[in-house]
Order: C-alpha cells, then sequence, then structure tokens
C-alpha cells in the first residue's frame, strides 16, 4: 500500500500544480504557536516546513562549523533508534525529512503521505527533542564536511566567495563560511555538537508553513504535540551589520584558464519603500533572462562570459547587491570595464520604457510558477513570515511590481548603483589586472 502511495505522490511532483489565488490561514495553536495554512485535499500529502531564525550565525566563538556538523547529524539516530534504524523507520513511512542550514536559519522540510501521518510526525519529534549525536555518527559526518571544505579550497568560485565575505564583513559572522575550517571542524566535540543544537533548536524562534491534505483544527493540535517540548531562549542573534566593501578591485592568484569574478556593493532592505522599484531595476540590469543589460552587454555582444547576472541579496542583518561572471584570463579587463560602464550608465541614466515593461511582464509572468508544489509553497509560506510580509503578499506582490513607474526605476537606480564603490573579487590568472585598494 504504502509503495503505490509514494509512487502515486511520485508522479504528481508531491502536489498538482496551483493555478488560482492561495487561501492561507493562519493558525495559532492553544500553546502559542502560530503558522500558515495553506488546506489542499487534492492529494493525501502534506508538506511541513519549520524555520529556527539565527542559522549559522549562532555558532559560537572558536566553534565556527557546528551548528553545520549538528544539522548534518541531528537525523542520524534519535531516541532508541541508531541512524540506521532512523532511516529505516522513516523510509517505511515513504515520509522525507530534510535539515539544512543556512546564514540566518535552520530549516526542517518534512513530506508525509496522510495515512502515515501521525507516525511520520512522532518520528520527526523525536529528531527534533530527543537527537543521539552518536560519538559515530559525528565523526562519519564530520569526515564528510572536512571532504567538502578540502574541495572548497580548490573551487575557485567558493574562494572568491570566502575573500568577498572576509572583505566586506570581518569578523561578523557572515564574515566566515558556516561549514567552518579544517582546524575548526577537526576541534569540535560532541559537546559543541549539542551546544549547538540548545542554541538554535527553540520554539520561540520557530516559523512554520504547511501545505497539504491537513485542516486547521488538525494542524494546531500537531503542532503543541510536535514542538511544544522545545525549550525557548537560544542564543543571542548577532547585530546588524553594514557591508564595509569599497571600491576596487582584489586578485588571488589562481592556476586555472579562466577567472572568476563577483562584484557588488551595499544594497537595499527588504522592508525599504523602494525595494520593488529595486528589484525590477535589478531584473533589467542584470536579472535571470539573456535580455538584461549585463547579459547583452557582456555576452551577447562581445562573448566575454557564458553567463552573468546581479541579485539583491536580503540577509537578516545586512544587505547587498552581487553579480557574478567568470571568463577567460586574457578578457578579464575587458569584462570588468564593461560592468563599470553599465553600472554607471544605469546610475545616471535609469531603464527605458521597453526594459520596463518587458521586466514586469517576466517578473508578474514568472511569480504563480513559485507554487507549482506543497513543498515549494510551503517553503514560501514560511520566507513570508520570516520577511514580516503580510499574509495577502501573494494576491498584492504583482501588483506592487505593476505599479513601478519610469521614474521610480529612475530614482532607485541613482540611489542604488554606486560605480565608485564597486568591488570585485577576481581568482585566477587574470592579464592586464592587479590587485587595487
Amino acid at each position: 500500500m504504502i509503495r503505490l502511495a509514494l509512487a502515486f505522490v511520485a508522479v504528481l511532483g508531491f502536489s498538482s500544480p496551483i493555478h488560482a489565488a492561495v487561501d492561507i490561514q493562519e493558525v495559532t495553536t492553544p500553546g502559542g504557536i502560530t503558522a500558515w495554512l495553506v488546506e489542499e485535499d487534492a492529494v493525501p500529502f502534506t508538506a511541513l516546513e519549520l524555520r529556527f531564525r539565527g542559522g549559522g550565525s549562532l555558532d559560537r566563538d572558536g566553534k565556527r562549523g557546528a551548528i553545520n556538523l549538528m544539522t548534518a547529524t541531528i537525523e542520524e539516530g534519535a531516541g532508541d533508534l541508531n541512524a540506521q534504524e532512523f532511516a529505516i523507520a522513516r523510509d517505511e513511512l515513504a515520509a522525507s525529512f530534510q535539515f539544512n542550514v543556512s546564514r540566518d536559519a535552520l530549516s526542517v522540510s518534512a513530506r508525509f503521505l496522510t495515512e502515515n501521518q501521525d507516525e511520520a510526525l512522532a518520528l520527526l519529534k523525536l529528531a527534533l527533542t530527543q537527537p543521539r549525536f552518536d560519538e559515530e555518527a559525528i565523526e562519519r559526518v564530520r569526515g564528510q564536511i572536512l571532504s567538502n571544505i578540502r574541495s572548497d579550497l580548490n573551487d575557485p568560485n567558493a574562494i572568491a566567495g570566502r575573500i568577498a565575505s572576509e572583505l566586506t564583513y570581518g569578523d561578523h559572522p557572515y564574515g566566515s563560511s558556516l561549514d567552518g575550517t579544517l582546524e575548526s571542524v577537526g576541534a569540535l566535540s560532541r559537546d559543541d555538537v549539542l551546544n549547538a543544537y540548545r542554541d538554535v533548536i527553540v520554539k520561540d524562534r520557530v516559523y512554520v508553513g504547511v501545505a497539504g491534505d491537513m485542516s486547521a483544527d488538525e494542524l494546531a493540535v500537531i503542532l503543541d504535540d510536535l514542538l511544544g517540548e522545545l525549550p525557548t531562549g537560544g542564543a543571542a542573534l548577532p547585530p546588524q551589520t553594514e557591508p564595509r566593501v569599497t571600491g576596487g578591485v582584489t586578485v588571488e592568484q589562481m592556476n586555472i584558464p579562466q577567472s572568476v569574478a563577483m562584484f557588488g556593493h551595499v544594497g537595499i532592505r527588504r522592508d525599504d519603500p523602494d525595494f520593488f522599484p529595486a528589484f525590477v531595476a535589478n531584473e533589467v540590469f542584470g536579472g535571470s533572462g539573456l535580455q538584461s543589460r549585463l547579459s547583452l552587454e557582456v555576452r551577447e555582444e562581445r562573448g566575454l562570459t557564458y553567463g552573468i547576472g546581479s541579485y539583491l541579496v536580503n540577509w537578516d542583518h545586512s544587505h547587498m547587491l552581487l553579480g557574478q561572471f567568470s571568463t577567460a584570463n586574457d578578457r578579464v579587463a575587458e569584462a570588468i570595464d564593461v560592468v563599470r560602464a553599465e553600472w554607471a550608465r544605469i546610475a545616471e541614466e535609469g531603464v527605458t520604457e521597453d526594459e520596463l515593461d518587458t521586466a514586469k511582464t517576466y517578473l508578474t509572468g514568472a511569480y504563480p510558477l513559485r507554487f507549482d508544489s506543497n513543498a515549494s509553497i510551503a517553503r514560501i509560506l514560511v520566507g513570508m513570515q520570516i520577511d514580516g510580509l503580510p499574509i495577502d503578499y501573494i494576491e498584492t506582490r504583482n501588483g506592487k511590481v505593476e505599479a513601478v513607474t519610469l521614474e521610480d526605476v529612475k530614482r532607485v537606480a541613482k540611489r542604488l548603483y554606486q560605480p565608485e564603490a564597486l568591488r570585485f573579487v577576481v581568482v585566477g590568472q587574470p592579464e592586464g589586472l592587479e590587485s587595487v585598494n
């Protein structure tokens, strides 16, 4: 029966696409936990997304990588079940649990069939409240993480990201990789993993999104049982920080045929009144399509790269406007010159009516495609809550995009794009390019 049901869900991609408006219910449990729910009973399947604010930024001093190690180990056995027994129990229920950590949050993504809901949630509760963190499991996962860190030491993209983070954020948690270093991860003890668990998995920092075959009344009971025993408190969140990057070029020599370049400067806050004009401006300038200015000027017109783009980054404690490309060593300097020129041009001129219309059409047309599964919807619900967006945001978002005018974009582009502040980090053997502070 379970195998048949699992095959049925797999064929449907874990849910059917949602084409109509998303009806979000806010649910508050008797124990005071708030969740957003989209009830959809067409398929007997539910996606549950939990997000604990803080994430890798909560690593204790000298313990960089502890939260990442803990997150990768938390499902390796719980209660009376060792790692293998836990995995067998989960698979027999045709359930899926994924634990991931980012700079600002630890995410738990659970997927389960309605017929196995109670058993799946009981197993998830065991992982959240009684993780074993066996020494054998810690050592096995530590080895995997150390292997990844060693690989990153020879990855030009990872190197560029590390240097850019260090330059921009220094000793703030954003200034280093949440994976940790060979030295820091190698020195972590089981007590460090337990402390990381206590610092992050706390009830008063959890955000919940649910989509699927579950009612509001069911969810209220389920969440108090699943999360009610978790402690409150946790480690102190890091402070807000402004990017301290200044204009110039940083070159890191590496013997590779192509150079990787990252570039950017301070961005715009998600709650800034000008966020949507900035969002539309970036779509014109360096967005996902091949019609962006950066793509046209750097890729299409000059053939300097196979791909280039820019994006607004909004973390909990800082915000940036970033971009990246790679190109042959003998053409890096030319590509940088073009990026700088385009940066200055949009700051001075804004965008054209045709560019604005094209960006709006793409952004409004692509948005509904995000809601293609229960899993996607649950993630979006959690993201909206963490970003402080209203519950009707899905209904109003495209209207905010449509309302952006040419004058809005011109005003915001002049403010946002700062050619003199643009910093490039280049990893490779770029010809005719040296570090300039």
